[in-house]
């Protein structure tokens, strides 16, 4: 969104009050309650117990309403697709997380590698391993 934050903030600080929220979501503040306590959209609270809503949290309250409306998916279900696409997120990231850990334990392999290569004494000479083949014949039995 072209929306522009206070210096420090950004699109997860909560501070439009629920009157705004229900203005920038096009959903009435009752709606906005009704999905807080749906657990649907959670918006930060004051020490007074005021909710927040941050720009996350309206474009959130846009796409339950679009689920709701064009798409004909009931409250539960939106709830699920929520908490699915959180859960793929959070999953997402577990995986730039664990590539980058891999990426360094990769470099410190070949890193140690190289030094121990490099640590090879030079005049060492290969030997031809000789290979025998033995056949056993146990003892017959009596």
């Amino acid at each position: 969104m072209g929306f522009p934050f206070p210096p420090g903030t950004d699109e997860d600080t909560p501070f439009f009050v629920i009157s705004v929220a229900a203005q920038l979501s096009g959903l009435h503040a009752q709606t906005l309650r009704s999905y807080d306590r749906m657990g649907l959209v959670s918006p930060g609270r004051t020490s007074g117990g005021g909710r927040r809503y941050s720009m996350r949290d309206i474009v959130l309250l846009r796409e339950v309403q679009r689920l709701s409306q064009e798409e004909g998916v009931n409250l539960a279900g939106i709830k699920r697709i929520i908490e699915l696409e959180n859960q793929v997120d959070a999953l997402r990231m577990r995986v730039t997380e664990l590539q980058q850990e891999l990426a360094q334990a990769l470099a410190v392999a070949d890193s140690t590698a190289a030094a121990v290569h490099a640590s090879y004494r030079r005049d060492l000479v290969p030997i031809r391993q000789e290979t025998a083949l033995v056949v056993w014949k146990p003892k017959p039995r009596k």
